[in-house]
């Protein structure tokens, strides 16, 4: 009898299928990284679904069992995304991210908060309209769990198009920070889903966001400030690193366990580190050692991500009804991005003509992935969870793929080759442009 794959079985495969795909990509297809990994495990997963369908082969079946069983979601949360959020953070340019600290701010929460709405209420209207009665507070949930962006696609894509300092510290920014209003939300609907109630008029979302955030925020800087006084004390590599990993997981677990937003802390340590100034960041040698190591992990955590992401998307068995509502979800996140960064965008004392193109970059960059993949897998058992699963993977794959692949083009139309002004920061927020 055929013992059954283990997860490190199932480890050592989407190694050796990752270094396939990467090498016909950077061959001979020539896609960003991460959108050739993405497309590249779905014609797999299509091959073996294939496969499994002619031979009765049942591949894919152990394929998913093993995933299951290495509750890939859980992992994903709680391991997966605090590296990656922590090794974007080391690159962010924190002199500019300092001075966008305004925009970035309201695009992290105020974006999240109007995006969810706009799109909860538009899904539930869209599923009321095709007979699909899903109730109001699940369409919320699939609004949070979307309205997020990924740090690491978006990071990876911007190093492939020409954007000045300011208006890639926004995006690169807003998508660091607003993973964190995107958990607290998520867990503020689930829980509502699960019997708590909560008092809109009351405050109880919004004050939950701020402490979450705020506190997470301040874990994170304590943390990051007490790994680079050590690390200024230190001359091994090797001491140097399990500092760094031992920030990243302590700063993350520990925030959970205050109930406080483990993302912002992951992301607020590694700011800590990065930053230029003598009395918080590392010295440059560390900084060179810690880089080069966090950019190789980053880059096998990437590649891994979009392999299992990929295998996951092919491996759900989907009704032909339950594709009617992506024909609504697709355009309709794409419209709640972009009023929830017009929004912020009001505040910004620039020429009209100037906002309609940053509000036209910042939704089209606005692009979902790991985290949303993660959070609906993660949801509970329920009649509508299959309905929630297909459209979040239709918005992942749009958003990636086709936004992904037309970013280049949507600059060139929208600036005829010449580099984007700054972005401004918000009145409300001193300029250190003056």
């Amino acid at each position: 009898m055929t013992e059954p794959l283990q997860p490190v079985d199932l480890l050592a495969i989407a190694l050796a299928l990752a270094a396939l795909i990467g090498c016909i990509n950077y061959l001979w297809v020539k896609l960003p990284p991460a959108i050739g990994m993405l497309l590249g495990s779905l014609v797999l997963s299509l091959i073996i679904v294939s496969s499994d369908r002619l031979f009765h082969l049942h591949v894919m079946t152990g394929l998913r069992t093993t995933l299951d069983s290495a509750h890939f979601p859980r992992v994903f949360l709680n391991a997966v995304l605090a590296l990656l959020l922590f090794a974007g953070s080391l690159h962010v340019d924190i002199a500019e991210l300092n001075r966008r600290r305004g925009m970035i701010l309201l695009l992290a929460t105020a974006s999240v908060l109007i995006a969810t709405t706009i799109f909860g209420a538009g899904m539930w209207l869209a599923f009321s309209v095709i007979g699909m009665a899903v109730p109001l507070i699940w369409c919320v949930l699939l609004g949070a769990i979307l309205a997020p962006t990924d740090a690491v696609v978006v990071a990876t894509l911007l190093r492939q198009v020409g954007l000045p300092p300011s208006l890639r510290a926004a995006i690169v920014g807003e998508s660091l920070f607003n993973d964190g209003a995107g958990v607290v939300l998520f867990l503020l609907a689930l829980s509502v889903t699960q019997g708590e109630t909560f008092h809109l008029g009351h405050g109880q979302i919004l004050i939950a966001m701020l402490r979450e955030i705020g506190g997470g925020a301040a874990l994170g800087f304590a943390g990051g400030w007490l790994a680079a006084m050590l690390m200024r004390r230190i001359d091994d590599d090797g001491l140097l690193l399990l500092i760094s990993l031992a920030l990243v997981f302590g700063s993350y677990r520990i925030a959970n366990l205050l109930e406080l937003s483990g993302p912002i802390a992951v992301v607020s340590a590694g700011l800590c580190l990065a930053s230029p100034s003598p009395r918080f960041g590392m010295t440059a040698r560390t900084r060179h050692v810690l880089v080069g190591f966090w950019k190789l992990l980053d880059q096998l955590m990437n590649i891994m991500l979009f392999l299992l992401i990929g295998l996951e998307i092919l491996g759900l068995i989907i009704q032909p009804a339950e594709l009617i509502p992506v024909a609504f979800a697709v355009p309709l996140a794409v419209i709640a991005r972009a009023v929830s960064v017009a929004v912020p965008m009001l505040f910004a004392p620039d020429a009209a003509i100037d906002k309609v193109r940053n509000v036209a970059v910042l939704t089209w960059a606005g692009l979902r992935g790991g985290i949303s993949i993660a959070l609906a897998l993660s949801l509970p058992a329920s009649p509508w969870r299959g309905d929630l699963l297909v459209v979040t993977y239709a918005v992942v794959l749009f958003t990636i793929v086709v936004q992904g692949l037309t970013m280049s083009g949507l600059l060139q139309a929208l600036y005829g080759g010449k580099t984007p002004p700054e972005l401004p920061a918000p009145a409300a927020v001193p300029s250190a442009d003056k």
